[in-house]
């Protein structure tokens, strides 16, 4: 069961005063307030009262105004869902930003975004815009946004897309090779999650949990995903928490036990702190907070409760799931810590042909 409550950190009425209405319009004092008043009304939600300011935020920062118009359009819980405007939108800043420099940093990462959104559009095109499948592109967008933008969430897409036995074509002798694109979603999963990338991390957890395309190591799982959970932006808090409610409230005493021994370990390892302010993902301190049990009733607790609760007091029952805090990332192994497996996943054998993994966004990530 699950009940929500919002946290607002922020400023509802610095929203509501987003501009002087002048004749039906809304007027801003300069581009900057726009982007601003924009972004905390994005965040929150107020999507009224973002789309005027970043219409008007246009003309002088028109790249950073239709990403996040497109963003609005994009979303299906809004009341402004328009995947067509948001394709062609997208469409606009990757053509326009084609030959930008990988390292501008305020650009590169809307270009690399904009290339991975019209990935996933392409993979089934959208019908009632008029747009067919591009599986061709989709793929070679996909991949220049992860190899040559370097963009950790276009990564996390393209080792999605190998799983299920698609992408970019890799060939032994010429003939298409499905176990070569497994071995190498595994990778991008491994890589990633060393690396503190919490969707890669949670999605990974979930393989590993259930023993699918990864060898299963129930304990490991769930530190994992203690760790997913910690990093876990605003934005991706849900879905990832939803994977830690299923594999925290079917684990065992035993497998809890085991992860509880190595909480800070794999923390301290594999943490990373997430932003909280970021001008170009919209993500601040705007959040859902789920208070989480088990069917038994069970409060769903993060695994650094278990581990410092000392053994002779009753362990604690905190009234919401909080992420356990992540100490400042050290210098990463490759390896697990001891006695668990390595991230640097190794497949089940034989490798089946590939089944379905759902999840090329946020809302179906967990692997089926």
């Amino acid at each position: 069961m699950r009940t929500f409550k919002l946290a607002l950190a922020g400023s509802v009425a610095s929203i509501l005063m987003l501009g002087s209405a002048i004749a039906g319009e809304v007027v801003f004092r300069s581009p900057d307030d726009a982007m601003k008043q924009g972004i905390s009304a994005f965040n929150g939600g107020y999507y009224e009262l973002a789309l005027p300011a970043f219409e008007a935020l246009e003309p002088a920062k028109p790249q950073i105004a239709r990403f996040y118009l497109a963003r609005i359009y994009g979303d299906n819980e809004g009341a402004y869902t328009d995947h067509g405007k948001a394709f062609h939108l997208y469409k606009e800043l990757a053509d326009e930003l084609q030959d930008i420099d990988p390292d501008d940093d305020d650009l590169a990462p809307i270009a690399a975004k904009s290339l991975t959104a019209i990935s996933m559009y392409l993979r089934d095109g959208i019908p009632d815009a008029g747009i067919p499948a591009d599986v061709e592109t989709a793929n070679r967008d996909l991949q220049r946004a992860a190899l040559t933008f370097n963009d950790e969430d276009a990564q996390f897409e393209l080792a999605k897309v190998y799983l299920r036995g698609e992408g970019p074509d890799m060939t032994v002798t010429g003939y298409d090779d499905p176990a070569s694109k497994i071995e190498n979603g595994r990778h991008w999963l491994s890589r990633l999650s060393q690396a503190g990338h919490p969707g890669a991390q949670a999605f990974l957890a979930d393989l590993m949990w259930r023993g699918k395309f990864v060898e299963k190591n129930q304990a490991a799982a769930l530190n994992l995903i203690d760790v997913a959970v910690a990093n876990a932006p605003p934005s991706e808090r849900v879905w990832i928490e939803d994977i830690y409610q299923n594999i925290f409230c079917n684990a065992g005493e035993g497998v809890r036990q085991q992860a509880t021994g190595r909480v800070a370990e794999w923390h301290s390892r594999y943490g990373r702190r997430p932003a909280l302010e970021d001008s170009k993902d919209g993500l601040d301190t705007l959040a859902v907070e789920p208070v989480r049990t088990c069917a038994n009733g069970e409060l769903v607790r993060p695994m650094s409760v278990f581990a410092s609760a000392p053994k002779s007091e009753p362990q604690p029952q905190p009234q919401m799931m909080i992420g356990a805090p992540s100490p400042a990332p050290t210098q990463r192994s490759s390896l697990i810590p001891a006695g668990a497996s390595s991230i640097q996943v190794t497949g089940t054998s034989p490798i089946a042909a590939p089944s379905p993994v759902v999840g090329l966004t946020p809302n179906g990530a967990t692997a089926q």
